[in-house]
């Protein structure tokens, strides 16, 4: 019953998202500057605030604002229409150079292309010349027949599609139209923001009142700063590309590099755009391929460094999305909306991510389209193993390893991925060869990770310089600390985790192998160790930690126990009372706890304190 309540559930989702993305389609006219204004908006709100703050009328601020903002365009685009006038008045004094380049390309080489073209249109003219149907040349000096009046003469039929009426009255509006819309909107927006956004919360929130409001201003921050951040990017982008195309000698360079600027707001589509008409010209002007070679050069570098340096830095946190979703992104809404849809793609995109994050029901948007990470470090390296990648897994711990100590990824990454490996495996979803395959290559990584990584990454201070003089002089037949698994390789491999770390940290540690309970518990008579730690990993060992605990106590009262349940997540007071702890004892469940109670020990043998 559960699952058809799913599966209807999930089939009603995947109904709405069909009819949400036709909706957006067909009613494009009207969706499209109803986001146009809602993007001005949020991009004029910040300055009309500002106005409102020094004591200006709502109405004459936004006036201000909006008069401002026009005159800038009208500005750009009278400055723009004289440079391109002047191109133009300039284009005949390019021809000679035009033909002669294209001279140059028909070498001799494109001989026998030239033949080959030339074959093919007489054959085109031929075919041409010979009505269908005619089997003799006398044939084409035939008055022809009139279309429809015969079956080789055929009336051609155009089928009509049927028009969109809104499309119609898109056409009809143009440009010019479509953009006073988006102004007149925007306008009514400023004015009445307060209730748009209540009616946003009321129409979303369902109640939910905190987390609405954390998700409009997330969403409007996020936009803010990416618009911003891409303005000043683009402004620079623009200022750099019209310096250097007047430094390499391309007429109104001012113009290519406004443009250029502009263009910019396309992601990858401008770009090349911007390009194009400054190749085309300097191939144009200069005799030689060298100019049209530095030109194109000169954008194709700048966009490199842009793209992948400035941009990824400037933008960081900001943004939120991941580069393949912005490139999705601007698919998807060129394709429902066109040229105004590549314009919204990116701030659209990232009010669906801010929803994800603070709506459950569209979390998955978060998951396709968001930049953070979607598994853990943990479970990324767990992930890889079971697809048998050892090298992947290494980087993964590798990565973890550049910002922490091998504590710290033990703690946080090894032991949380053998807890997943130990579900699986009592769930019966492991195989035989693949466990032994996951602790083999865990073994194999951690002791190359400790090679390679110095002493001073591990976070416990290490114990005094006469502790280890006095350990070495004294007992050295003895190992100090003895390291023994409960139960199977899981836990001998904690084990061997807290081992190293005991040795780097100072103290002499040696961890057994895993064995029969008699057989470690004779191991343990053999060595005579001063302290023995149980490596338990939860939940499926703490019984048989439990065992091993009374069994070793009944053997060696005056041993030194540690019981370590990694992780545990239980009540610690009842199962400390559960496992019945001498005095002396201890119970940890992390390998912090357990270097800084034997840094302390170490401590107080070193000051001839008693060690018990």
């Amino acid at each position: 019953m559960q699952t058809s309540s799913s599966e209807t559930t999930r089939l009603l989702g995947i109904v709405a998202a069909v009819v949400a993305v036709a909706t957006l389609y067909f009613a494009r006219v009207v969706f499209v500057p109803l986001a146009l204004a809602l993007l001005v908006t949020v991009l004029l709100t910040p300055v009309v605030t500002f106005l409102e703050r020094i004591w200006l009328p709502r109405i004459l601020a936004i006036f201000i604002v909006v008069a401002a903002l026009a005159a800038l365009l009208g500005l750009m685009t009278w400055r723009t229409s004289q440079e391109f006038v002047d191109l133009t008045n300039q284009l005949p004094t390019y021809k000679k150079t035009l033909v002669d380049k294209i001279h140059s390309l028909k070498g001799p080489g494109s001989q026998t292309f030239n033949k080959a073209t030339d074959t093919v249109r007489e054959l085109e003219k031929e075919i041409g010349n010979v009505a269908p149907g005619s089997s003799t040349a006398t044939d084409t000096r035939r008055t022809p027949a009139a279309p429809g009046s015969s079956p080789s003469r055929p009336l051609t039929v155009e089928v009509v599609p049927p028009t969109n009426p809104l499309e119609s009255v898109q056409n009809m509006l143009g440009p010019v139209a479509t953009g006073g819309v988006v102004i007149i909107f925007a306008v009514f927006m400023l004015m009445g923001r307060e209730d748009l956004r209540n009616r946003l919360i009321r129409l979303a929130g369902r109640g939910r009142l905190k987390v609405m409001t954390e998700a409009i201003d997330d969403a409007t921050r996020r936009i803010n700063r990416y618009l911003f951040l891409q303005l000043i990017i683009n402004a620079s982008y623009g200022l750099v590309i019209g310096i250097a195309l007047y430094l390499i000698g391309i007429p109104n360079a001012s113009l290519w590099g406004v443009s250029a600027g502009i263009l910019r707001f396309l992601p990858y589509a401008g770009p090349p755009m911007a390009a194009l008409m400054p190749v085309v010209l300097s191939l144009a002007i200069f005799p030689g391929w060298q100019h049209a070679l530095v030109t194109a050069g000169l954008f194709a570098v700048l966009e490199i460094l842009v793209a992948n340096f400035i941009e990824p830095y400037a933008y960081g946190a900001h943004i939120g999305l991941s580069p393949l979703a912005i490139l999705v992104a601007a698919v998807f809404w060129t394709l429902i909306w066109g040229f105004p849809g590549l314009v919204l793609s990116t701030p659209l995109t990232v009010c669906l991510v801010v929803m994800g994050r603070y709506i459950p029901s569209l979390s998955f948007l978060d998951v396709l389209f968001g930049d953070e990470p979607v598994l853990s470090p943990q479970a990324q390296y767990y992930q890889r193993l079971l697809a048998g990648d050892q090298i992947e897994a290494k980087q993964v711990l590798e990565q973890f390893l550049e910002h922490a100590s091998l504590e710290e990824l033990y703690s946080s990454v090894v032991i949380p991925a053998l807890s997943l490996a130990e579900q699986d495996r009592h769930r019966n979803e492991l195989d035989e060869y693949t466990q032994n395959y996951i602790y083999q290559s865990t073994s194999d990584i951690v002791e190359e990770l400790a090679d390679a990584s110095p002493a001073e990454l591990l976070d416990v201070t290490p114990p005094g310089s006469s502790y280890v003089a006095q350990m070495s002089n004294k007992e050295t037949a003895q190992v100090q600390v003895l390291c023994m698994p409960a139960r199977d390789d899981a836990d001998a491999l904690v084990a061997l985790l807290l081992s190293q770390l005991l040795s780097r940290q100072g103290h002499r540690a040696q961890c057994i192998s895993i064995g029969t309970r008699a057989e470690m518990l004779s191991q343990v008579a053999e060595l005579n160790p001063r302290v023995v730690c149980i490596s338990a990993l939860p939940p499926f060992a703490v019984g048989h930690a439990q065992a091993l605990y009374a069994k070793l106590r009944a053997q060696s009262p005056n041993l030194e126990i540690i019981v370590c349940l990694w992780h545990f997540e239980g009540d610690l007071q009842k199962s400390m009372t559960r496992f019945k702890l001498a005095k002396g004892h201890a119970f940890f469940t992390t390998l912090s706890q357990v270097l800084q109670h034997m840094t302390f020990r170490a401590e107080l043998i070193a000051s001839g304190g008693n060690e018990a």
